[in-house]
């Protein structure tokens, strides 16, 4: 989703307070906030720890479980090539959030006391990952994030996220609009993720002036919104020639599926929080909806190619955006403690640095590059067809 994202307002004062609460608790233990993952530091020891983050269990399970998938194929590929060096290998092990931001910043903490992690792999969820950041941070333990979209969550040189902000992508919309030669849209979206209110408030709007579309009408929605009909119908009053629904996960189906109910059929602006089968609850009703992801398992590239090849043989299905996601974060891992030549926790965040300033090619597509520690990628436009999601253009495509 670009990222995933816990409930917006009602609970951030109350992940920054478990936050802050678990960080004075790390100093209280007398980390001094900058020693290696193993405490010596210089050189590749046999074996590097590496302990995963990650809601298994939970609403965000989903994206966790798929997330966890990519981490370990790439960590054997990884072991297998014999990449960092003979006999060297990454040691991955798992830890259970739960979906839960007390549970998340409890067991960074766990790692951080570990002076065998080496680094770790964050959480999916905003709301986890807030948590989790500023001690890591603080400690200076290396943590590599996938999706997690909000503020508060790169925060330092040792916090990077491999999963880019919806808002950078998201403009590649403007071929779609402009092929269909809208003039008007009316805009549904929530207020629950941060992301999708940047979008439903600035960038779709922003798209809208530059492509000379009208925004006549949009709604905010909030977490307690299942009935999507008087936010429709406001919208649908002001005739636009285009809807946009900006919903998470299973509340696209529902509003896809209301929207039809009420009697509209066009094209649909939707985000990528309709991916990973989400709206298959609406069969046909939500044929018809578009939307940009930072991954599709039909893109072209050729590194993505091989990725979705090496994944379908690894698990027997095809892998979606977060599995994607996961598996260039832990090439980035491995890349940045070959360049450092050092699995010291110190020595990879100077080989993250390093390898931030470089492009590279991975799941996401070719020349991936990095702003301001989290990942920017080209991009694809899909489209639902009732049954699946079908490519429509990548970004560059005329």
């Amino acid at each position: 989703m670009g990222g995933f994202n816990g409930s917006r307002r009602t609970r951030r004062g109350a992940t920054l307070a478990v936050a802050m609460a678990a960080v004075l608790s790390v100093a209280a233990c007398g980390d001094d906030g900058g020693s290696g993952g193993s405490d010596g530091g210089g050189g590749i020891p046999s074996t590097v720890k590496v302990v995963g983050i990650e809601p298994l269990t939970g609403p965000a399970a989903f994206a966790g479980l798929s997330a966890q998938k990519g981490y370990e194929l790439a960590i054997k590929q990884i072991n297998e090539q014999g990449f960092l060096g003979d006999g060297k290998k990454i040691d991955l092990s798992w830890k259970d959030t739960k979906g839960d931001a007390a549970t998340a910043a409890s067991e960074m903490t766990a790692a951080i006391a570990d002076r065998n992690v080496a680094a770790t792999f964050g959480s999916v969820s905003s709301q986890e990952a807030v948590a989790q950041s500023p001690l890591a941070q603080k400690a200076g333990l290396p943590v590599i994030y996938t999706q997690a979209g909000s503020d508060g969550v790169v925060v330092g040189d040792y916090t990077y996220r491999a999963t880019p902000l919806m808002s950078s992508y998201y403009p590649i919309m403007k071929k779609y609009i402009e092929d269909n030669g809208w003039k008007s849209v009316g805009i549904i979206y929530t207020n629950i993720s941060p992301t999708l209110d940047e979008i439903g408030t600035k960038t779709l709007p922003d798209l809208a002036e530059e492509t000379g579309m009208e925004v006549t009408k949009s709604v905010e929605t909030t977490s307690a919104t299942q009935d999507y009909s008087a936010a429709i119908q406001q919208v649908l009053d002001t005739d636009p020639d285009v809807v946009s629904i900006l919903q998470i996960g299973a509340s696209n189906p529902t509003a896809m599926t209301q929207l039809r109910q009420a009697g509209y059929t066009g094209k649909v602006l939707g985000n990528s929080g309709a991916s990973a089968g989400n709206l298959k609850p609406a069969g046909a009703d939500g044929a018809g909806m578009a939307w940009p992801v930072d991954f599709d398992a039909t893109q072209t590239a050729p590194s993505s190619q091989q990725f979705v090849k090496d994944y379908t043989a690894e698990y027997g299905e095809d892998p979606l955006n977060y599995a994607a996601e996961a598996y260039d974060a832990a090439w980035f891992l491995a890349r940045s403690i070959k360049e450092a030549g050092d699995a010291s926790r110190d020595g990879i965040k100077d080989g993250m640095k390093t390898e931030a300033g470089k492009t590279e090619d991975g799941a996401l597509g070719s020349d991936l590059a990095w702003k301001d520690g989290t990942i920017e990628v080209p991009g694809v436009v899909v489209e639902w067809d009732g049954t699946g999601t079908k490519l429509l253009y990548a970004a560059g495509d005329s």
